[in-house]
């Protein structure tokens, strides 16, 4: 037996001793600092913050002091991953990084929950889950949605057929982007599409419960200067099975918005702030009448890592797993192609076994993060 898989035997041993799990968040940009750090409180019960890697001095001195725990570089990252302590990382990098540093983990003996989009393109999709299957260690997508009271409420109402069959699914995700900003960085992996568009294809996947079979997309760049790497909104179509049909629209120069529609074939839904970590969330059934209800706002990262690290401790399988990210990568490198090409996409068939069901809820009091340091939201808002 290999180095590596002997490391992952024993660490998981120990972990089922201590009935925890012990992470490492790579990566402290506002979305870490504001939602993933202050999450391990509501996920106390069996995971622990160990440690954490930066490249800022400035984060090294306050955030290690402030969380009470070592800070390491990013020449650091094996050292790092050889504490006995870390039994698994939280990827919170830029988006051209997610692939190499899941990688390295998965090879470290670390189980790794990982950021979307999950990769850039399919085949860095496939080392990911294959170096993860290679040293016996698991890899999930962090799709905090799919463990979210409203969207999992929506979810089980199409299952139900409260309105029919499912026919169009539409939806808008905007807002106005500070920059400079990795997210409209070309380098970085940034663009609309990668950063919010993966939300709202998600979104029709699930609703749906199926994987689209064609794909066409126009895409607007415009004069502002903040969009000369990548495009500012873009307008999309996916045909499903069955010709149902789902449209989004998406931009980084518009007002706030974060809706979606599904229209059956007896009745409709809607969701209003849909995919936002913040905020109050309105469900909305029209169906022999009409029904509303309003969720209040809940930690949506600290039940992410508490199901996470239950799987590792347990040896479950994840639902997000590293396919259901692959799922969502290539339907967005589709949709830049065709942007290229001008011409719609055919979309090779994907069986996808798992998708979220309402047992995945769980519901953890809202957060209140600390002032991030050195960390700017992605929007002025």
């Amino acid at each position: 037996m290999g180095g590596k898989q002997a490391r992952g035997q024993d660490t998981r041993r120990k972990r089922q001793k201590a009935r925890t799990v012990g992470y490492v968040v790579v990566g402290l940009g506002h979305f870490a600092q504001d939602a993933i750090l202050p999450a391990f409180k509501n996920a106390k019960k069996n995971s622990r913050l160990v440690a954490l890697v930066s490249g800022d001095p400035k984060k090294h001195r306050v955030l290690g002091k402030r969380h009470d725990v070592p800070v390491y570089g990013y020449d650091q990252y094996e050292e790092c991953l050889a504490l006995p302590e870390v039994d698994a990382v939280y990827i919170a990098l830029p988006n051209s990084l997610h692939a190499e540093y899941a990688v390295r983990a998965a090879r470290a003996g670390a189980h790794v929950l990982c950021e979307k989009p999950l990769a850039l393109d399919e085949q860095q999709c496939m080392e990911m889950i294959r170096a993860a299957e290679d040293s016996d260690v698991k890899l999930m997508t962090a799709y905090r949605l799919h463990f979210e009271s409203t969207n999992l409420a929506a979810m089980e109402a199409v299952r139900k057929g409260r309105i029919g069959e499912p026919r169009l699914f539409s939806s808008s995700f905007s807002f106005q982007i500070q920059a400079p900003n990795i997210r409209v960085e070309a380098d970085k992996g940034g663009g609309v599409l990668w950063d919010i568009g993966v939300y709202c294809i998600n979104a029709a996947r699930y609703l749906f419960r199926a994987e689209p079979e064609e794909v066409f997309a126009f895409r607007a760049k415009g004069k502002d200067e903040r969009f000369a790497e990548t495009e500012e909104a873009v307008s999309a179509v996916l045909r499903f099975p069955e010709d149902r049909l789902a449209s989004f629209n998406v931009s980084f120069g518009a007002a706030p918005s974060a809706t979606y529609q599904l229209v059956g074939t007896k009745g409709s839904l809607r969701l209003e702030n849909a995919y936002e970590y913040k905020g109050k969330m309105t469900f909305e059934l029209e169906a022999k009448g009409k029904k509303k209800r309003t969720f209040p706002e809940r930690d949506q990262v600290g039940p992410e890592i508490s199901y996470f690290s239950d799987c590792i401790l347990k040896d479950q399988e994840v639902e997000p797993s590293g396919w259901e990210g692959l799922a969502d990568v290539r339907i967005i490198r589709a949709l830049y192609q065709c942007m290229e090409s001008g011409r719609p996409v055919r979309l090779e068939p994907f069986e996808k076994r798992q998708r979220p069901t309402r047992q995945q809820e769980q519901r953890r009091p809202a957060v209140e993060p600390p002032e991030p340091v050195n960390a700017a939201p992605p929007s002025g808002d």
